[in-house]
């Protein structure tokens, strides 16, 4: 990996944290969604317009990463619904390596080697940590049972993102052009959300959307900056150390919660994070 690839990769990693915070921050998550998404659709189709179409290999890819992705955007809406952005991000973040080196191992044959294995037991606990710290400011707080939904959510997250990172590392690489590649799959999985928005808030919409625009459109164009870094770096380096390098935003989004949410347990909350980073980087190390 080519230190632009590197810096590519951690500028990627604070828009990510970024455009969450954002989606976090809206209250009413439809909105939240509908205005990122939009937003991102909008970027696409501007995108499209100076970049050349996929070849052809690349649209199975791309017709299954976005239903994978709106999969994930109702499954992350629902977890930062239900529990706080310190620790609903790095659960979501964090699963998602943990599970491509299990699934590896078990129907890939690709055995961890010891690195690995310290790996996924550093990364584990950081992420057990994550977990049970929350857990025990909700049963202060009398909130137990959604909590659990909340963790529920996050670490089902974390698999959606896990399935559409290698749909897309592959899809990525079959297109022959990434700008194509990210303009499409934003176009494809952009609307549907605001579709739904429209069905269900009807003329209220516009109102309610009103407020919150400029917010969400941001979040919306940062998430496709994000996603774009990601893909470009998936054509130049190994899929296995951009995901590891990716994560690191797991640290962003602890940082995000405490500082700019206020969210209680910070301190234990980052230092779990930390962990995680940690464990990712030692899965993917060359050995």
């Amino acid at each position: 990996m080519t230190p632009l690839v590197a810096a590519a990769v951690l500028l990627a990693a604070i828009t990510h944290a970024s455009w969450n915070a954002i989606a976090h921050h809206i209250r009413d998550q439809l909105l939240s969604f509908t205005l990122v998404s939009g937003g991102g659709a909008l970027c696409g189709v501007v995108l499209a317009v100076f970049s050349p179409l996929p070849a052809a290999g690349a649209w199975p890819y791309l017709i299954a990463s976005a239903v994978l992705h709106l999969g994930y955007y109702v499954l992350l809406m629902r977890s930062f619904h239900l529990g706080d952005f310190g620790q609903m991000y790095p659960i979501a973040r964090g699963t998602a390596p943990l599970v491509v080196t299990v699934l590896a191992a078990v129907f890939a044959a690709e055995t961890p080697d010891a690195w690995q294995t310290a790996g996924i037991a550093v990364a584990s606990s950081g992420l057990l940590g994550v977990a049970l710290w929350g857990a025990r400011g909700a049963r202060t707080a009398g909130s137990g049972g959604t909590q659990g939904l909340a963790l529920a959510a996050a670490v089902a997250t974390g698999l959606s993102i896990a399935a559409y990172t290698v749909v897309d590392g592959l899809g990525v690489r079959a297109s022959g052009t990434p700008l194509g590649y990210i303009a499409w799959l934003m176009i494809l999985q952009g609307f549907v959300i605001p579709a739904c928005a429209l069905a269900t808030r009807r003329r209220a919409l516009a109102a309610q959307l009103r407020p919150v625009a400029p917010r969400g459109l941001l979040g919306g164009a940062l998430s496709v900056c994000a996603y774009g870094l990601v893909l470009w770096a998936q054509t130049r380096a190994a899929l296995a150390p951009v995901a590891a390098l990716r994560e690191s935003s797991i640290i962003v989004g602890a940082a995000i919660g405490t500082v700019f949410f206020k969210e209680r347990f910070g301190a234990p909350r980052i230092a779990a994070a930390g962990l995680m980073v940690a464990g990712i980087g030692l899965m993917w190390h060359p050995g």
